[in-house]
């Protein structure tokens, strides 16, 4: 049996030893949090953002690195798995993006926070939180349906899944939101001239149309009417 002694020696023994672990660890969990967080990307634009974030109580609906509510999309990726165009039309006017589905507050922000705010949803997607949020389960077991042009499909642009799969469908990949059409063969239906009408300006093209008026670059709507043109 243990004396008074000797158990004041073992507990304090213990207990030294495990505050100078929990000293250690966090040490170097401290140390790692400048590379982790990307510390130097941290612009005054982030900062606003950020500000707007917290005074617009977006976290009453969202949540961000986990934190939050559960009512709306979780947005630590949401720069990486949309695209900063989907993002600009979509807080310039949510409703415009899901018309009679969406119900997020419109908030009038001017294009100046806008930016601020991409900015920060930026940095927040490039922050290194240890596999956090991970990718979906079923992602990597999902095999697209193809029917069309498989050819076309080695020269996708990148932004295609990010922002034109929000509303339609091509081989199977996307979420239809009617009336967006479907785009398997619609290179049979309409040529690269009409695509870059469409694209610079749908209104223009067709009156009421539902689909809003994107901020794409000239290169880039170039570059999506090539690839729709050729979906056969």
């Amino acid at each position: 049996m243990l004396s008074k002694s000797d158990s004041l020696k073992i507990f304090t023994v213990v207990t030294v030893t495990a505050v100078i672990v929990f000293l250690f660890l966090s040490y170097d969990t401290l140390k790692k949090i400048p590379d982790q967080t990307n510390e130097q990307n941290i612009t005054e634009s982030v900062i606003r953002g950020k500000n707007i974030w917290e005074s617009n109580n977006c976290m009453g609906c969202h949540t961000i690195f986990g934190e939050g509510a559960y009512y709306a999309p979780e947005l630590t990726k949401v720069y990486v798995r949309r695209s900063e165009e989907f993002i600009k039309i979509f807080l310039k006017d949510p409703l415009a993006m899901y018309p009679g589905k969406r119900k997020m507050v419109k908030y009038d922000f001017s294009d100046g926070e806008i930016d601020d705010l991409i900015a920060f949803l930026k940095w927040c997607s490039e922050v290194d939180l240890n596999g956090f949020p991970a990718e979906p389960y079923l992602k990597k077991h999902i095999q697209p349906v193809v029917s069309g042009n498989l050819a076309s499909d080695i020269a996708k642009p990148v932004i295609f899944d990010k922002l034109c799969l929000t509303c339609h469908i091509l081989n199977g990949k996307g979420n239809r939101i009617e009336p967006a059409p479907n785009l398997d063969g619609i290179g049979n239906i309409r040529d690269k001239a009409f695509f870059e009408k469409w694209l610079r300006d749908p209104n223009a093209v067709k009156k009421g149309s539902l689909m809003p008026k994107f901020p794409l670059s000239e290169s880039t709507i170039l570059e999506l009417s090539e690839f729709l043109s050729k979906q056969k």
